[in-house]
């Protein structure tokens, strides 16, 4: 018999999610409206936030958070490495330079020591990502940003709904943003979520997500609205549609059921992994936060045995196991040394933690049996093909 494939991750849509759905197309309005505005009281009021504003992406938010602070041509802003493009390319948006930083020795987010060494006269911002949903050193962070009269943006594409002190990822610094892509915690797609305390920045983000059209923009086709609109800026468009805010809204309500069952799966493989000398499970932060185990992040050890990242990938794939890498370290990237002089060997923490890792499947509609067979593929290679290094070989 042949067993069914265990994709690296499989979205949770049920009937809740077809209603929603079925229920705007019904409607018949199916751009930015009002079942996009409440999609953004729900998600404001589940983070903590004064203020959520929908988007079509993540990059969207991140790009409408550095306008919020108005990054300028010729302005710094840092950033990890360790990202995905996303987090770099919107700096470049402005004619600003992002300046990579190295990651935390043995993890994978940001430290903020070498962070805080790149600060120069431009820097205008910092971007922390929590990678897989670990949430960065906010404490140290925030004081850094502070004492260099800094913004701090979080990039939180990884981190719903993650803790921190106590507090929701999305309520605490001066800008974060949130992704509803195909693979997150919750999904809307395409789609993303900027949560700001700032009225001023949260009134920037809506204007600018719609063409700079001052105003409710979305009203004009309305019983209720105004043929008339005003254009205040140079804007985008990167406005969410009701379409798929209805989705992201039946998500949101089984955000908390998705994340106890990703803890669950976790909690299994830390359980198993944790006991294997050759493999290193992910860093989870201190006591003061919690993980929203959006991605698990396994490394194999260098050391007293030899092992093999690609073999192990090509070794699951046969079983019918999906797998990912997350992330190849921006500076590895022709554009970053092309354009801004890096190389590899420029960031070590990053490349140990990237030439190490994979990401292994984590989402809600896992089994038991799906979870039991990552881990006894995983435990089928350590034990057949991870071989001592014999001292003095080339």
């Amino acid at each position: 018999m042949i067993e069914q494939a265990i994709p690296f991750h499989r979205p949770s849509i049920g009937t809740e999610e077809l209603d929603a759905v079925r229920h705007v197309l019904e409607s018949k309005w199916l751009a930015t409206g009002p079942v996009t505005i409440q999609f953004e009281r729900e998600f404001a009021q589940y983070v903590g936030a004064n203020y959520a504003v929908a988007v079509n992406s993540c990059t969207a938010a991140l790009h409408l958070a550095l306008d919020a602070i108005n990054v300028k041509r010729g302005d710094e802003v840092l950033i990890p490495t360790y990202t995905f493009a996303a987090t770099g390319e919107v700096v470049t948006y402005f004619g600003a330079r992002p300046v990579l930083c190295d990651s935390m020795p043995g993890g994978f987010n940001v430290d903020p020591a070498d962070l805080a060494r790149r600060i120069t006269a431009k820097t205008r911002a910092i971007i922390a990502v929590h990678i897989a949903g670990e949430p960065s050193n906010l404490t140290v962070l925030r004081r850094i940003a502070d004492e260099n009269s800094l913004e701090l943006i979080e990039d939180a594409a990884h981190a719903l709904p993650a803790t921190y002190g106590g507090q929701m990822i999305g309520s605490i610094s001066d800008l974060t943003a949130f992704s509803f892509y195909a693979t997150k915690t919750i999904t809307t797609g395409e789609g993303g979520m900027l949560t700001t305390n700032n009225p001023e920045y949260a009134k920037r983000a809506a204007v600018m997500r719609l063409h700079g059209i001052d105003g409710d923009a979305w009203k004009r086709y309305t019983r209720d609205g105004s043929w008339r609109y005003e254009i205040i800026a140079a804007g985008f468009k990167a406005n969410m549609p009701d379409l798929l805010a209805a989705l992201g809204s039946a998500q949101l309500r089984k955000a908390d059921k998705f994340y106890q069952r990703r803890r669950e799966i976790a909690d299994t493989y830390i359980r198993h992994f944790s006991q294997i000398d050759e493999l290193e499970i992910p860093p989870i932060g201190d006591f003061s936060s919690t993980h929203s185990w959006h991605l698990f992040i396994l490394r194999l050890k260098n050391g007293s045995y030899k092992t093999d990242r690609c073999e192990l990938i090509q070794q699951l794939k046969h079983q019918g196991i999906g797998t990912s890498v997350h992330f190849i370290p921006l500076h590895l990237h022709p554009y970053y040394q092309r354009q801004y002089g890096y190389a590899e060997g420029d960031f070590p923490c990053a490349e140990d933690a990237y030439s190490r890792c994979l990401s292994l499947p984590i989402y809600p509609d896992m089994t038991e049996d799906d979870v039991m067979r990552v881990v006894a593929a995983v435990e089928k290679y350590v034990a057949n093909s991870c071989r001592p290094v014999t001292v003095g070989a080339r």
